[in-house]
This record gives structure tokens, sequence and C-alpha cells, in this order.
């Protein structure tokens, strides 16, 4: 059994990580550290997970206490991130990072991008990995696999919308729910933080057309779904768009391309690592929805994901894979 730990054991992403962890069977949960509530109990932290009584410790714990080949899950903010990251290296943990501190490649400082449908191969000889977000997974999905359709592209629009944990658990006012309910908030209408981090990844994929990015907080709990549009400067196919991705995904367990336009459904994938995605096409404008659980496939999810990659596991070990046929 591999010994886990967890550093910043107190968010939404965390519980989620840990609700899969103490499930899987190949793994065994050495460590929760946790600054904010040093010495509470998950379970009294997180009501919905009972069964894990395991104590939080203090902070500095897990660098203390990780050993060679134990995996660390670094789940909090990328100041933290980059407090911890090199030290647990030094040690021979092996590091997935869920904050953004290591996502671009001018900060990587040797992590591999988390993205295993692109990055498998990479992944699996890495001892480091950036782990991708919500925004950021669910819009580079739809966009990876379509470098061949570069030339035919003149502008690329990602509209998305996300449930309010991917806020974080913070307290904050504005996202308080009689803040958030029946309110579309658009918001980084001057740039997003992510932005970056979606043009890096679809230029690394052969897409250098221009890019607009615009995120918006919906009254969900968790889900995310990107519209993303591909605007034009030849004819682009919509079946041929889908046939691409449908191939490219083939062997990923966890990624469904729709046959027919229909749309991904949010609460089928919650509390799941899966990913829906459909194509429809309008004026000559190809439209790809992205779906997919904002802490599953968007943060804890794919952690776990690499973890068995990073381990020589097969990546759905520990998840439920899709139980949708393509088509």
């Amino acid at each position: 059994m591999t010994a886990v730990h967890v550093v910043g054991a107190s968010g939404y992403a965390s519980a989620e990580l840990i609700r899969l962890l103490h499930a899987h069977p190949d793994v065994r949960i050495a460590t929760l550290e946790s600054r904010s509530s040093p010495g509470a109990r998950i379970c009294d932290l997180f009501p919905a997970l009972p069964h894990v009584t395991q104590a939080c410790e203090p902070a500095g714990t897990v660098r203390q206490r990780a050993a060679a080949d134990d995996v660390v899950f670094l789940a909090g903010n990328h100041e933290l991130a980059h407090e911890q990251a090199a030290a647990l290296l030094e040690r021979g943990a092996r590091v997935i990072d869920l904050s953004d501190a290591f996502r671009l490649t001018d900060r990587a400082h040797g992590a591999v991008y988390g993205l295993p449908e692109r990055y498998r191969e990479a992944i699996a000889r890495s001892r480091f990995v950036a782990n991708p977000g919500c925004y950021v997974t669910a819009s580079l999905l739809a966009l990876v696999p379509l470098g061949t359709f570069a030339d035919r592209i003149a502008s690329i629009v990602v509209d998305a919308k996300s449930g309010i944990t991917g806020a974080g658990r913070t307290p904050r006012v504005e996202s308080l729910f009689a803040e958030v309910a029946g309110d579309v908030r658009a918001y980084g209408l001057a740039g997003h933080r992510h932005g970056p981090e979606i043009v890096q990844e679809a230029a690394a994929a052969g897409l250098s057309a221009p890019l607009i990015f615009s995120p918006h907080v919906v009254p969900l709990q968790r889900g995310i779904l990107a519209d993303v549009y591909l605007i034009p400067s030849a004819p682009l196919d919509r079946d041929a768009i889908r046939a691409t991705l449908s191939r490219y995904y083939a062997a990923s367990p966890f990624v469904t391309v729709f046959e027919d336009v229909r749309v991904p459904h949010l609460p089928a994938l919650e509390k799941t690592n899966d990913a829906q995605l459909a194509v429809a096409q309008r004026s000559g404008i190809v439209h790809i929805l992205s779906g997919l659980d904002n802490l599953g496939k968007g943060a804890a999810g794919q952690a776990v994901q690499n973890m068995n990659i990073m381990l020589g596991l097969p990546e759905e070990r520990g998840l439920v894979a899709r139980s949708i046929a393509v088509g």
C-alpha cells in the first residue's frame, strides 16, 4: 500500500480527494494536514464523510513525515505549493499540486502538466505533476485534439459556467447563498488568471488562434459546463470535428463523446471523474459543449487519475469509469 498525504485538507476539493483516497484499494491515507483546522476530525469538518474519523495534523507535519515514494497532494493555494513542493521532492516523495503554482511553462520548475488525456506518458515518468483545474480541463478537453483544424479557425470563444464550490471554502460575501442564488455572474472580464493556461495548452496542441475565455458563477453546488465556439476562417465540418474528438479519446476511460447532439448532463457527472463532450454547428460556427464535475475531473478525481498513472496502476483504479457508451 502506498502512503499518501494531503496538505490543505479542509477545502472542498480536499474533501472529494479524501473521499476517493479513503476508498482506494492501493493506498492508505497517512497524513491529513490543515493550517486552519489542526486537530479537527474529517467527519466533523465534512459531515458527508462520516466514516473518515482521522484528525488533521498541524502545518509542517507532512514535510517532516513524507518518505521516499509516498504521494503528497498539495491541495492548498499556490503560496503553500511554493513553500512545500521542493522540500517534498527532495525527500523522494511524488508530488501532485492542485493549485496553479506550476502550471504555466515558465513557472513549472520541472512539473509535468497533469492532463492525462494529452500527457499520459510524461505523467507516468514524472514525480511532480501540476494538476489542471476545472475551467481549464473542461476547455482543453474540447480543444487539444483539434490541431489539424488550426488553419481553418480564426478565433475561439470559451464561455464557461461553474458551480460555487469552484470559488473555494473560505467564507466571502460574494459566495454566500443569498448572493449567488438566482443569478449568473460573469467575472474576470479584464482577464482571468486561468486564461493564459488555456492559451498555453491550446497553442501546444497547435491552436494559435486568438482565444477569449469568459467565466461565470452559477447557482449550482458543483459542476462545470464550457461552451467552446470555433469561429471559422474557412469551412469547418461538425462531423469531422466530432470524429476527431472520438478517435482522440477512444482509449480514454473517462471521456464520452456523444455522436448525436446531446447536452452534457451535470447531475450525471457529479462525484465522478467523467467528462462529456457534444458537438453542434450553426451558421458555420462549431460549438463544442464540455461538461464535468469541477471537484471531480476538474480537481480531485483528476489528481487521483494522475496518481494512478504515476504509480503504474490502471488509471480507473479507485475511480468509477464512465457507464455511458460513446454515441
